[in-house]
């Protein structure tokens, strides 16, 4: 893990007087599965390309697997699936991937053994024109994954695919990590990235805001209180905690100090006299604390995903 397998210093890209990314500095580690997150727009995609060497930077460099972006010995060792998958619609999914692989010199074998590992193998025969948006995103997915890549990049891996599919394609990805390949991915479901990221890279207006675990970036976990009366259960908090750790969020009392302060913090309110109604330990999601580093760019259902 002390190999960077991405590198990028000051990577810039402007197109006339819009800046699409903004001096990014971004690493992801051998064997990590890396998010990339950050609202429509924000310069993901812009990015991704040019670590893929699709696009020069105006500034800056990338480099991969320790090589500059855009070599062809390096691309030969990337799998990706960039914005949505691109096939013959009148070939079947298999003779699809027998099309790929022959492109990059790997036996046609591969093509078979990539569709069992989406679980697409019984659908290999069918035309491509006649899958569903989530057999197209499998393909894509098993086009990718093809000769086994150091390096595996990819875009909405669970777009179109239903909740068994989406546990299955969540798997997949940990499985490749264990099994010493690397995963950059993005996701505009947080929850997912929250389940099976090491680390995240949160990108805004072009900035890389925030580059960390995501245990760092959701911090700690904190006590939440229910008592009544609320006042006085404020009051006690304060006097546990201090002011600055204690905030309230309409009946409830958050307190910013470990779980296991708990014990003294029930004692202390029912020898107060408060009614204690529950008492028990939270933690930020990463939707949450995305939404705050990102609030500036209004983010919504329809406006927020992870490339663009």
């Amino acid at each position: 893990m002390n190999e960077n397998v991405v590198e990028t210093h000051g990577l810039t890209k402007k197109y006339g007087d819009r800046l699409a990314v903004d001096g990014v500095d971004m690493t992801v580690k051998t064997g990590e599965v890396y998010g990339f997150l950050g609202p429509n727009g924000a310069g993901k995609t812009t990015t991704l390309r040019m670590m893929l060497g699709l696009i020069r930077p105006t500034a800056g460099s990338a480099s991969v697997l320790g090589q500059p972006a855009g070599r062809p010995d390096v691309t030969a060792r990337i799998g990706a699936l960039i914005e949505g998958p691109g096939f013959y619609p009148y070939l079947s999914g298999l003779d699809n991937l027998r099309v790929m692989a022959r492109y990059r010199g790997l036996p046609e074998s591969a093509a078979a053994a990539a569709l069992v590992r989406v679980d697409l193998a019984d659908r290999g025969s069918d035309k491509f024109k006649s899958y569903s948006l989530g057999m197209k995103q499998r393909l894509g997915v098993a086009s990718a994954l093809m000769g086994d890549p150091e390096l595996i990049m990819l875009d909405e891996p669970t777009n179109g695919l239903d909740p068994a599919g989406m546990a299955d394609m969540r798997s997949l990805i940990v499985e490749l990590a264990r099994g010493g390949q690397t995963v950059l991915l993005s996701s505009h479901l947080l929850d997912e990235v929250q389940e099976i990221c090491d680390r995240v890279g949160v990108i805004n207006k072009g900035r890389l805001l925030r580059e960390s675990t995501v245990a760092d970036l959701r911090g700690g976990a904190s006590l939440v209180v229910r008592g009544f009366p609320v006042d006085a259960t404020l009051a006690v908090a304060m006097e546990v905690a201090g002011e600055d750790a204690v905030h309230l969020d309409g009946e409830d009392v958050l307190l910013d100090v470990a779980p296991d302060r708990a014990p003294g913090l029930t004692r202390a309110l029912v020898s107060r006299g408060v009614d204690v109604h529950r008492i028990g330990s939270t933690e930020r999601t990463l939707e949450s604390v995305f939404f705050e580093m990102t609030a500036d760019s209004q983010p919504d259902e329809n406006n927020m995903e992870a490339v663009s």
